[in-house]
Order: structure tokens, then C-alpha cells, then sequence
């Protein structure tokens, strides 16, 4: 074919979808793009190398013109594999509109490279083995958030990838958590980044891949069939074909989460795109004229975080955002999103972004019901997690920074020292998240990815003894943040690195001085033991139902002793546990505070064992505490305890 070709699509059945698309019978492959200024689209495909490694096309036809601003085409015999791009004549004309596809499943290379082309793909051929994988129930879920390309890097890497996180994952599982959530994955421009200033929505990140002439590549892929054994010898194993790219290695690794009982959640962007546009990209895709950003078809001229807020008045920008969420949910069988500052979607789109937040959660709830939509959204707003039916925004939980600063705050404020005021009663309000209706919407942390980014906030550990963040102060009062995020109300969520006491704030960029610091687990002791206590603090929580049910008594708080109570159950089951908090220096002894009834009470967790494990010099209960019927604090019954300074019990009726 040459560039007087026009590509037809004859009679081939159905709606044509956008981007590239091959059709299931073999003979070839459909081409969609919305382009509404352009005067012509041509497609290039048939991409070869020469003599100097430049790569140049082969083929090149014109694209029909539709309706609504859309043009499609068929181009018959290709396959999986083949390289192709848009170009595009603008309004005014032009001399080079190359452009990716906006739906491009894979590209070839970072696309800030000049020889980057978009791959066309057949998702339908990677092996699945997840089918009867369903993820836990949004109350159960416990998060861990982690960033791909710095989480874990092996010594003979300057990054990490989706397979390093993938022979990670004895790891994760060993370590309790059944949910993780990176951050952004699509691809971003830059050479390290954290993820929110992606340009390609359909293609994973290719800095988190490994290239098939990689010769580590088959050492991967051996890890992941041990994986996949481990967990059933009787799976078919997977194959080159299965691993090679980088949308099948992302994949992979949901796959083999899913196997080891563990979900993933999505961060999305549709808030803003880009920190910087090349002209291969969205950024005047059609070929409009540069000058007016409310031009550039997919954004308006209001920027956010380096880039430009998507333009939500447009039915079709609202369509690209919702196909987006719903090819990860169809073809990466992803669990639910994050989506990051839905309040710039608001606030920033009027109307038609409170609209857009509506369509994309309706569509999503229908299309798989039990995924879960979490909202950034500042602040802490009810109607953003009401459904849409009642007005509301339609996401399911959101994430809470009432107890997150709560516990930051008061670990702060009692590292100025054992006369310091510390705030218990601001913990006491913020366990239940006041101003969510429901309290386990509330997505709780004291860490998370924007608090702790060097040059921002500290890590707990750092925070809580400035001078030594390996000091008994350190170690307990971190032990005692992490262990009210886990008893609160919610879904809990960890920090990369929280969960074995990293002191030092994280880096997106490979090779800086903020790395976590893995080394730790053999080499220091402090950190064993706080993994130790995560581990076992987190199987308390999955095991016992009344700290994932929605009843919460705060039934004693007090400021002077830096301590406080609470009662926690399944309403109408019961399963009743009561969580007794400290942030003094000193330990109590025959404390009394209430309890919901009388009886033998079982000591099932208390943090100070955890302290150079087994701690010697525990102070505890023997395992078990007696409650009198003489009632206290508003309940029935009554038991006096020993309390360890800066320590955390539980205690449950057997």
C-alpha cells in the first residue's frame, strides 16, 4: 500500500473500538483514532531498521474520516508485534505529525526516544490462571503501597521492575497484607519519576519492563513458574511468550498476586496528564495550532502538578478516562483504583468533572462489581463516597487524613519528652472518622507516599526520637502508630518499608541515598523485630472479625496519662475486643478501665513483647485479665491492668 491508499473497513461486524485493535478471526487489524481538527490521518506500520539502527516504516494509507471526528481503518495480515503510528495533518497543515496512539496497548521504548513506536498487541494470548480468584471485602482489605521501580532493586540493577516485585511476592504474602497498590504504572516521559505525570494511559511504564533480549528475562521467567508451582503444581506453566513485553509482565504479576491471595489496586491520574508533552503524544494530538491550551483537544489551558487538567466538557475525553479504567479492570483483571486529587477533578471541571467522577464509578460498579474506587479527595468529604443514586460521587472508600495527623501529631508531640502535652483525645475523635457516615470507607496511615517524599514529612521512626531512630522510643512509639492504624476503623494501609521501621524518606529516583533499606532485616535487629510485630499485628487484624466490623466505643481517654480505650465488634455478632493505648513513658500498673462485659479476658496482642524479641522485661498480664462486674467508664464490667509505656494490648473474650 501506498500513501494514495485509503483503508477501508468493508463489512466487518460491529462498533469499531478506539486505537489498534486485532480481530479474533486472524486476517488483520482494525485502526480507530479521534481526531476531530485534523484534515487527513495516515497510518504507518511495517517499521524496520537500517544499517544506522534508525527505524523507518515500510506501509503508509490513509484513514477514512467519520462522524463525531473519528477515523478508522483495516489493514489486513497483521499480527502481534507489529510496530505502526499515527500521522497527522492539522487544520493549518503540517510537516511532521507523527503521533503514538492515544490507546496504545505497549510501546517499544520511553516516550521521550525519537524511535518510539506503539506495539500492536493481542492481550487475549497471555495464559491466565486466576479464575476463581475474588479479592477480599473492602472492609478486609489491608493495603500496602509501594513504588515499582525503587520498592525493591537487586543488587545487579540500577531499578526495580514488575518482575522484581513479582519474586517478591513470599515476601508479601508472609507479610499479611492482601492488597497492594503502586504507584501510577502508565508511562511517564521522564528517566525516574512517581508516576503522575503519565502521557500513554494504555501502556504500562517501560522502565519497569525487561526486554526480551534481556538474558535475565529466562531466569524470570523460571522464578515465575516456581511461583506458579508453589501455589498448584498442576497449572500449565507459563511460557516465553507469556513474559516477553512489558504489558505481559505487568500481567504476570497481577496474575501471580491474585494466586498468592493478594489484590491489586490501580493509582490513577485522571485528574491532569503530562509534566511534559513531546508532539508524538496527546498534547494538540489533531494538529491544531499551538497558542490556546483549551486547543489541545484532550486538556484545558488550568494546570496541575506540571500538567494540564483533562478537558471534562468534552464527551470524548470523559470516554477515553472511563475506557482507560475499564481496559485495566477487562484486560489486566486489576481489583480497583486509587484515584489520585479527585478534588482537582471537582474543583477544576465544575459540573461536568463532578459528572465525570459519577460515570466513571457507575460504569466501573457495573462492569465489575467488586472492585474498589478510592478517593483522594481534600478535604474528607461525605458525598464523595455516597452513591450516585443519593448525589453522591459513587467511590467506595477515601482516603482519611484525620487520624493519620492525629497519630503524627501525637507521636511528635511526646518526642518532646515525658511532660510534653500529648493530644489522646484528637486520636479518640479521629478513630471514628467524623465526617464519613460510614467509618469504614476510611482509608487510614500515618505514612504514605506525598507525607514522607524527601524533603517532606518524616518517617514515624524519625519522628518519634529525632536524635536515634533505632532508641527504644523510636521502636515503641512507631510499634504504637502502626498498631492503632491496624485497630482503627477502616482499611489500613502501609507504607513501602513501614512495616520493618525505615527511618529515612524515599526517593523515586534508583541509586539515591533514600532507598529502603532491605539490609536491615539481617543486619539489624531493631528492624527484625518491628517486622516481627507488623507481621503478627496484621494477622490480628485479618483473624479477628471485630476489628474489621464498624462498631467502635471510645470508652476512656485521657490526656495527662497519655492514654487511651476503645471497644471494637461486629454489630450484631458481636466478637468484642478492646484496644488500650499508650503514649506515656511510664508503664501502669493496676490500671482499671472498663469492659463490655465480665468474665476471663484474653490477652491476644501486646506490643512490648515485640521489643528485642522475646522482650524480657515485658510488661503485660500473664496472658489473661479477670473482669469484675463493677462497671466503669460507661461499661458493664471492669478490669485492672499492667500497661507498658508506649505499648498497645488487645485484649478478646475466648
Amino acid at each position: 500500500m501506498d500513501d494514495t491508499t485509503t483503508l477501508h473497513l468493508g463489512s466487518l461486524p460491529g462498533p469499531i473500538p478506539q486505537g489498534a485493535n486485532l480481530l479474533d478471526d486472524g486476517s488483520g487489524a482494525t485502526f480507530k483514532v479521534w481526531a476531530p481538527a485534523a484534515r487527513e490521518v495516515r497510518l504507518r506500520w511495517d517499521y524496520r531498521q537500517n544499517s544506522a539502527g534508525d527505524w523507518h516504516h515500510q506501509q503508509e494509507a490513509r484513514l477514512q474520516k467519520l462522524d463525531g471526528g473519528h477515523w478508522d481503518g483495516f489493514v489486513p495480515g497483521l499480527a502481534a508485534g507489529e510496530r505502526y503510528m499515527f500521522y497527522v495533518v492539522g487544520p493549518e497543515g503540517g510537516t511532521d505529525g507523527v503521533k503514538r496512539d492515544p490507546y496504545a496497548r505497549d510501546l517499544t521504548d520511553n516516550p521521550a526516544w525519537p524511535d518510539c513506536q506503539c506495539l500492536l498487541c493481542d492481550p487475549g494470548r497471555f495464559l491466565w490462571h486466576d479464575a476463581g480468584y475474588r479479592a477480599s471485602p473492602y472492609h478486609e482489605l489491608i493495603i500496602y503501597q509501594l513504588h515499582i521501580g525503587t520498592w525493591f532493586i537487586p543488587r545487579d540493577k540500577d531499578k526495580g521492575s514488575f518482575l522484581d516485585v513479582m519474586e517478591q511476592l513470599p515476601y508479601l504474602k508472609s507479610l499479611g497484607i492482601n492488597a497492594i497498590q503502586p504507584l501510577p504504572v502508565v508511562e511517564f516521559p521522564t528517566m525516574f519519576s512517581l508516576g503522575y505525570n503519565g502521557v500513554d494511559y494504555f501502556s504500562p511504564e517501560t522502565d519497569y519492563g525487561v526486554q526480551k533480549d534481556d538474558p535475565a528475562l529466562d531466569d524470570h521467567l523460571q522464578a515465575a513458574n516456581e511461583l506458579l508451582q508453589q501455589v498448584d503444581p498442576s497449572l500449565t506453566p507459563y511460557t516465553r511468550q507469556d513474559i516477553e513485553g512489558t504489558a505481559n509482565q505487568l500481567r504476570l504479576l497481577v496474575d501471580l498476586c491474585h494466586l498468592h491471595g493478594i489484590a491489586v489496586i490501580l493509582d490513577v491520574v485522571y485528574n491532569h496528564a503530562g509534566g511534559s508533552f513531546t508532539d508524538q503524544g496527546l498534547y494538540f494530538f489533531d494538529g491544531q495550532p499551538r497558542g490556546n491550551q483549551n486547543d489541545s483537544l484532550y486538556f484545558t489551558d488550568r494546570g496541575w502538578a506540571g500538567g494540564l487538567v483533562f478537558a471534562y466538557w468534552k464527551d470524548e475525553v470523559k470516554q477515553f478516562l472511563i475506557d482507560n479504567a475499564l481496559f485495566y479492570l477487562d484486560e489486566y483483571h486489576v481489583d480497583g483504583f486509587r484515584y489520585d486529587e479527585v478534588s482537582v477533578i471537582r474543583n477544576e471541571g465544575g459540573e461536568h468533572g463532578r459528572l465525570f467522577c459519577q460515570y466513571v464509578t457507575d460504569t466501573c460498579h457495573h462492569v465489575k462489581p467488586q472492585a474498589i474506587h478510592i478517593a483522594e479527595h481534600w478535604p474528607v468529604e461525605d458525598p464523595i463516597v455516597r452513591p450516585t443514586a443519593a448525589g453522591g460521587s459513587g467511590f467506595d472508600a477515601i482516603q482519611n487524613d484525620g487520624l493519620r495527623e492525629a497519630l503524627r501529631d501525637a507521636i511528635r508531640e511526646a518526642a518532646a519528652g515525658r511532660t510534653a502535652f500529648v493530644d489522646m483525645e484528637r486520636i479518640a475523635r479521629e478513630l471514628g472518622s467524623p465526617r464519613l457516615t460510614d467509618d469504614w470507607r476510611a482509608v487510614q496511615c500515618s505514612e504514605n507516599h506525598d507525607i514522607v517524599y524527601c524533603g517532606r514529612g518524616q518517617r514515624i521512626a524519625r519522628m518519634a526520637d529525632g536524635s536515634d531512630s533505632r532508641s527504644w522510643y523510636a521502636r515503641s512509639r512507631s510499634r504504637v502508630a502502626l498498631a492503632l492504624t491496624l485497630t482503627a476503623p477502616g482499611i489500613p494501609h502501609i507504607f513501602m518499608g513501614q512495616e520493618f521501621l525505615e527511618d529515612k524518606q524515599w526517593h523515586d529516583e534508583p541509586g539515591s541515598a533514600f532507598q529502603i533499606w532491605w539490609d536491615g532485616l539481617t543486619s539489624d535487629r531493631s528492624m527484625a523485630d518491628f517486622l516481627r510485630f507488623s507481621r503478627e499485628l496484621i494477622t490480628l487484624r485479618r483473624n479477628r472479625p471485630g476489628l474489621k466490623g464498624t462498631g467502635l466505643n471510645v470508652f476512656h481517654v485521657h490526656n495527662a496519662n497519655r492514654l487511651l480505650a476503645f471497644q471494637r465488634w461486629v454489630p450484631g455478632e458481636g466478637h468484642d475486643v478492646v484496644v488500650i493505648a499508650s503514649l506515656s513513658e511510664n508503664s501502669y500498673h493496676d490500671y482499671r478501665v472498663g469492659f463490655p462485659a465480665a468474665g476471663h479476658w484474653r490477652e491476644v496482642f501486646n506490643s512490648d513483647v515485640y521489643d528485642h524479641w522475646v522482650n524480657p522485661w515485658v510488661t503485660g498480664n500473664s496472658g489473661s485479665v479477670y473482669a469484675s462486674s463493677n462497671g466503669m467508664h460507661g461499661l458493664p464490667a471492669s478490669a485492672s491492668l499492667h500497661i507498658p509505656a508506649n505499648g498497645l494490648l488487645v485484649f478478646a473474650r475466648e
